[in-house]
């Protein structure tokens, strides 16, 4: 009788950093996330098809992002016991499902459906993908992660480009070429998933050899004080970034009155600098210590997000992009910090986080949409501007760098 692989432990032994690998991944998850984007990208065409409020708009998110956020922590607990090297690859499948059913959906119900099937894909993804990138970091954990996550986002940013160039002149319809991006994901997700087996192999021997697993440095009462301290970070990140994603081109197209394409051109801006910040992040956590990182990220924001909805046109274009830049490296330094408060427990970590983060972005979009219904989008943005102020709960983290310098 097969025995299920065991789980990859963090550091068994000095490793080098399977660089292919990661920009294999994080390829792949630029594939994925251009997809997953696409969705808010065209948010006016579903809009004015459907003749939806903003509450409705918000509920589009609310289902994407909550079908994700429930489902990553389950997967990633089960997972630390049984990787799955080809999941990702099965994902990507699922995702590819809700990308044709949104294409041919003729009612709100079924676009609901597609949202959904996406989410799905998502939970499946996140969890294993970020446990790989450990996996192949060689030790360079920050790094790893950094590299992963700016895949992501250089696709999120690709989205609404890729959405004002071929869908908003074609129509909705036009979202079926972009499965040839879900199959190409496909395929290079099931050459991961076979380097993957093999390392797992390798790791379940070392393993069995006698390797010990790692604990936390940490008592379990500051442990779960130190994850409610970042999930309160995560609370202030996203919020505050969805109001960007989902509301960004209708406050552009409000206040100002520029045309679809163009404020989805201003969104590529924000999101790109999103994607460019990404990397820095990683690095600069390995070297100084992720807390440092946590501190600039999201705290750092807050002058600029302050002065956001009294900018013009111009500087709300580079006053977003400098917000895209800092914010950037938040979650992949959160990610880390995580994951070494919990060591060996890396899916279930992975999992956790990026479900929250997933979740309250969409309940937070369901929220900011009603209230934009209520009031006006820029009343929205003018409240939200204040959320990065929520950094400061970052000093009650802490310090795990000196912890293990000490150790």
């Amino acid at each position: 009788m097969d025995r299920p692989p065991a789980p990859a432990t963090e550091n068994p032994a000095p490793q080098k950093t399977a660089l292919n690998i990661l920009f294999a991944l994080s390829f792949s998850h630029l594939l994925n996330d251009t997809i997953q984007s696409l969705i808010p990208a065209i948010y006016p065409l579903i809009k004015e098809s459907f003749h939806l409020t903003f509450a409705q708009i918000g509920l589009i998110t609310f289902c994407f992002q909550v079908t994700a956020s429930l489902l990553q922590p389950l997967v990633g607990i089960y997972t630390d016991r049984r990787p799955k090297p080809y999941s990702l690859a099965m994902g990507m499948g699922v995702t590819l499902i809700g990308l044709v059913l949104l294409a041919r959906a003729n009612s709100f119900h079924l676009v609901l459906l597609a949202a959904a099937l996406v989410g799905t894909g998502s939970s499946i993804f996140h969890p294993e993908a970020s446990r790989l990138a450990r996996l192949a970091s060689g030790g360079k954990h920050g790094f790893a992660q950094s590299l992963f996550q700016v895949g992501g986002n250089f696709g999120s940013s690709l989205g609404p480009l890729l959405a004002a160039l071929i869908v908003v002149p074609h129509g909705r319809a036009h979202l079926l070429w972009f499965s040839l991006v879900a199959l190409l994901g496909i395929f290079v997700l099931t050459k991961i998933g076979r380097w993957y087996q093999q390392s797992l192999a390798q790791r379940n021997s070392l393993s069995s050899s006698g390797q010990s697993a790692a604990r936390s440095l940490l008592s379990n009462r500051q442990v779960v004080f130190a994850l409610l301290v970042l999930m309160t970070l995560i609370f202030s990140k996203y919020i505050y970034l969805v109001s960007l994603t989902s509301y960004y081109t209708f406050y552009l197209i409000g206040k100002f009155g520029v045309s679809v394409q163009h404020a989805q051109i201003y969104l590529f801006i924000f999101l790109f600098a999103i994607a460019a910040g990404t990397i820095i992040g990683g690095p600069i956590g390995d070297r100084f210590g992720r807390k440092i990182v946590i501190w600039i990220s999201i705290l750092g924001v807050a002058p600029f997000s302050i002065l956001l909805p009294y900018a013009s046109l111009a500087w709300t274009a580079v006053l977003t992009a400098i917000i895209g830049l800092i914010l950037a490296s938040a979650f992949s330094a959160i990610l880390v910090y995580a994951q070494e408060l919990l060591p060996g427990k890396v899916g279930m970590v992975a999992g956790l986080f990026f479900g929250f983060a997933f979740g309250i972005a969409g309940i937070g979009s369901a929220l900011l949409g009603k209230l934009a219904d209520h009031t006006s989008i820029i009343t929205v943005f003018r409240m939200c501007s204040f959320l990065p102020l929520i950094g400061l709960f970052t000093a009650f983290l802490p310090n795990l760098d000196a912890r293990q310098r000490a150790r």
